[in-house]
């Protein structure tokens, strides 16, 4: 998560990488976010923390996804 979000200097194969990268940390933090509030004992801050890194991720991935996508106009 602490890689430079310039995504114009990186190469696709780069840029594809972090998105699997990106995609599973995100899966994981949905996964942990369901099992805190599960248990109902969760900590609310923890969960919005979570959810915060959620959102972050959702837009690098959509970054990376616009970036890798060509330009096709019909």
């Amino acid at each position: 998560m602490n890689a430079p979000t310039d995504v114009s200097m990186k190469t696709d194969e780069v840029l594809r990488v972090e998105l699997e990268v990106f995609r599973r940390q995100h899966r994981d933090l949905d996964e942990a976010i369901s099992a805190l509030e599960e248990r109902g004992t969760a900590d609310q801050l923890t969960i919005r923390r979570l959810k915060k890194q959620k959102l972050i991720l959702k837009d690098k991935i959509a970054l990376i996804e616009d970036r890798l996508t060509p330009d096709i106009i019909a």
